[in-house]
């Protein structure tokens, strides 16, 4: 039995020494679709984009999106017992602090029952809405809006 392990070590160190020396020869990463890299080499991170804080309305681009928050949310206490958004844009803070109130799809819950207070699949407010940033693409943008759609004559005539 030792015997056939000191043959089966000694077969396959010619295979291992060549892959071992060239793996600590450069510490470079080589692929042919890639730069090549340093293992030690690390990208530093991308600064993060500012937030718009003009407390302006951003129009929506396509029916039922969520509209962004406008303004700063950083520090906000949303979690199971309490929820900051509310203090400002529930039904019976909106008069006093002038935000537009939550919509009233926010009180229905899954089946269909208008209830009282905000619906539990609805509550978390930032599963759907995001603050506006101030941000380049990472990639180009081909979106076009309906209206935009709609109104250019089509490739294959003109529109009557």
């Amino acid at each position: 039995m030792r015997r056939h392990l000191m043959l089966a070590l000694a077969a396959a160190l010619p295979c291992l020494v060549p892959a071992l020396l060239a793996a600590q020869g450069t510490g470079q990463v080589r692929e042919p679709f890639r730069p090549p890299i340093q293992f030690t080499d690390e990208d530093p991170a991308p600064p993060i984009p500012a937030d718009v804080t003009d407390d302006r309305r951003v129009a929506r681009n396509y029916p039922e999106q969520p509209p962004v928050i406008p303004h700063n949310i950083r520090d906000y206490q949303i979690s199971l017992n309490n929820n900051q958004c509310l203090t400002c844009h529930s039904r019976q803070f909106t008069g006093a602090t002038q935000a537009p109130m939550i919509s009233i799809t926010h009180y229905v819950d899954r089946e269909g029952q208008t209830l009282g207070a905000v619906a539990p699949r609805r509550y978390f407010c930032t599963q759907c809405h995001v603050p506006q940033t101030v941000a380049q693409p990472i990639v180009p943008n081909t979106f076009r809006d309906m209206d935009s759609l709609i109104s250019r004559p089509s490739d294959g005539g003109d529109r009557r």
